[in-house]
Parts: structure tokens; C-alpha cells; sequence
């Protein structure tokens, strides 16, 4: 299971069930002893508290807390649902990067383990010129990176393995969120093609699978 530490959590595209797996991990991790919490790096299409940092807590069991409601896990929220760096134009604010970051290190001095949903994918933009995977890389993140079994998900999981390798970012563990299909046939063979992927890659990267709300471990 994920070691203690502050981890980037990303995936293959916006529907790969990040926000599920994010506040899944937190609840497995809590019911192991571990002191825990997660953080959304920045939310758009939403006012006031991130719905993301909402489902977290719903899967934990928790209700917000208070460094949700006063926006510590969440210090950007943007009411456009687009790419950050749109949705900062269309309200007319800024992206502070700093912000984002001392609220990190704010959590991490609560917490032992701290989970980081990014928005979307790597390849996102925060800022015209800056990408989640640049957020990422420059603090020194180690990445969870969400998978499925779902069309396009082979194509679009080796193209970010590749990516991870240009951004030199560290891949500790793949997530192998099992849903959006039911067939078997293409569920066992696009886990076994992309196990094979990763350890190519990454040969120190761990695996999981979730399925029915469990995290088995793959070797």
C-alpha cells in the first residue's frame, strides 16, 4: 500500500475517476491508521468549497472539515469548468502559484500522507505555459497515476508514460480503476498490456487494481 509522503495524483483524461480513486486511497489509508488528508490543486467549474475536496470526504466519511471549508485543501476554485488557465481569464483572477504550495506545506504539517488530485491530466495548462506536470516535476512530487479499462485507455496510458519520461517525473504507483467496462475479455487484457507497459517504463513503479471499492496489489 502508499507509503508515507505527499504524492501528485493524476491520470489518462478527465473521466479516469481520479476524484474516486483520490478519496478512495485517503479512506484505505485511514482505516490502516494513517494520518491522512487530500488536496485539490485547483477546481474549476465551482463556487465555494471544491467539489472534489466534497466527494473526498463523502468517500472518507467525513464531513468538510475545517481546512476545507476555510480553503486549505482547495485555495483556488474557479467558476468556469475549462482548463485553469481559461478558467483564471474568465473570472478575471490570477493563479498563484505560491499560494497553492504554502497551502501544501501547511497540510503536511498536519498530516503524514497528503493526496494532490490534479485537474484533468498531466498535460493540463495552469498557466499558458506551465502544465500540471510542471507543477509537479519543479516540487518534486512522485506521481500516482489513474488508469482504466475503458476505450482508449491503452493509447492514452502509453502516451503518458512517455510524457512522464520527457517531464522526468518520478511514476511510484499506477492505479488500475477498474470501471467503464463490462467486459471481461477487454478488462483483463488491457490491465495485462498495460502492466507490461508500465513496467517497461517504470520498473520500480508499483501496481494496484481497484475493484468493488477494494485496492488489491499487482505483481
Amino acid at each position: 500500500m502508499i507509503e508515507k509522503g505527499i504524492y501528485f495524483i493524476s491520470g489518462i483524461d478527465t473521466d479516469c475517476g481520479k476524484t474516486f480513486v483520490t478519496g478512495s486511497l485517503a479512506r484505505e489509508l485511514q482505516s490502516l491508521g494513517h494520518s491522512v488528508t487530500t488536496q485539490k490543486l485547483i477546481q474549476t467549474g465551482c463556487i465555494g468549497i471544491s467539489e472534489d475536496i466534497l466527494t473526498h470526504r463523502q468517500l472518507m466519511g467525513l464531513e468538510p472539515q475545517d481546512y476545507d471549508i476555510n480553503g486549505l485543501t482547495c485555495p483556488l476554485v474557479f467558476t468556469h469548468p475549462c482548463s485553469p488557465h481559461l478558467a483564471a481569464k474568465i473570472d478575471n483572477r490570477e493563479i498563484n502559484l505560491s499560494q497553492i504550495s504554502s497551502c501544501t506545506s501547511q497540510l503536511a504539517e498536519q498530516f503524514d500522507t497528503l493526496l494532490i488530485e490534479g485537474a484533468g491530466g498531466l498535460a493540463v495548462p495552469i498557466l499558458d505555459n506551465y502544465t500540471m506536470a510542471d507543477y509537479a516535476a519543479e516540487h518534486n512530487l512522485p506521481l500516482i497515476f489513474v488508469t482504466s479499462p475503458k476505450l482508449g485507455s491503452i493509447n492514452h496510458t502509453i502516451i503518458n508514460f512517455e510524457y512522464c519520461k520527457t517531464k522526468r517525473l518520478n511514476l511510484k504507483y499506477l492505479i488500475y480503476n477498474n470501471f467503464g467496462s463490462n467486459d471481461q475479455l477487454i478488462i483483463d487484457d488491457t490491465r495485462d498490456y498495460i502492466v507490461k507497459a508500465v513496467r517497461r517504463y517504470f520498473s520500480e513503479c508499483e501496481i494496484l487494481e481497484l475493484s468493488n471499492n477494494k485496492f488489491i496489489k499487482i505483481k
